[in-house]
């Protein structure tokens, strides 16, 4: 792993260890409304299968106390893998206060070496691609521990996403960010779009699709995420999502290795 790498590593987990300890979004636990019915938000177009009792579920940079639980309290054997303890911790608090049996790994997830080769059903992934380099290296890691036929359900903030300044100028949204380049986005200031403190990096639709499926998977599925909203007072979060599209979301298979 280069020296950079390793810095955005470090970088990335500081800023969401301090997220966390303030309770910024993103970092709030699932509530009980939620656990009373734990599949309804995190599937509710029914990727994961009809149930998940019994499936070996890794949660991959998705620390926070939510998506953890809600898959623990729906039956599944779930690791949780994240970067920042301080977001692991928050699986740690709903794992104790609502007797749940969750296993959590502190690792960057381009790097899942503490991890069992095809020793998960399930991978989940809420956006986290972002603050990595290489998305084709979180692919490999998770096409390594993913059992054949296993299912991978991924979210991503767009590349446009990325590229666009937050602020309504000259009737829309201009491009900011160039979309070949590979170095991390300048600084921004904390929004919906943005974490504040964090690297974050644009990976073209040549890496999350084709990535993916040279990676060993096959693309079931890609849905846009819709949160805009026409009406919505310009600069808003609702009003730039309907110019530009927030996230996507991916459903993939692990193919069977071939052997020549």
């Amino acid at each position: 792993m280069s020296k950079s790498e390793v810095e955005a590593h470090k970088q990335n987990r500081d800023a969401w260890d301090a997220r966390a300890r303030r309770k910024d979004v993103f970092t709030r636990p699932a509530n009980q409304a939620e656990l009373d019915d734990p599949l309804k938000k995190l599937d509710p177009r029914g990727w994961y299968g009809p149930s998940v009792i019994g499936k070996r579920v890794l949660c991959l940079g998705a620390g926070g106390g939510r998506h953890g639980p809600l898959l623990a309290k729906a039956g599944a054997d779930v690791t949780v893998v994240d970067l920042s303890p301080e977001m692991l911790e928050l699986d740690h608090q709903m794992a104790m206060r609502h007797a749940l049996k969750i296993a959590t790994v502190q690792a960057s997830i381009d790097n899942l070496s503490p991890l069992e080769a095809q020793s998960f059903d399930l991978v989940i992934q809420p956006v986290s691609s972002c603050y990595v380099p290489s998305v084709l290296r979180v692919y490999q890691e998770v096409a390594r521990v993913l059992v054949t036929g296993g299912t991978y359900v991924s979210q991503h903030k767009t590349p446009t996403n990325l590229q666009c300044a937050t602020e309504f100028t000259s009737g829309g949204y201009n491009l900011q960010a160039p979309y070949y380049s590979g170095a991390a986005l300048p600084a921004a200031p904390s929004s919906r779009f943005r974490e504040a403190g964090t690297l974050e990096f644009v990976h073209r639709w040549e890496e999350l699709v084709g990535g993916l499926c040279r990676s060993g998977f096959t693309l079931e599925d890609l849905v846009e995420v819709q949160r805009g909203s026409a009406d919505a007072a310009p600069g808003s979060f609702d009003h730039r999502c309907h110019y530009v599209a927030p996230y996507v979301r991916l459903l993939a298979r692990r193919k069977p290795a071939i052997i020549l």
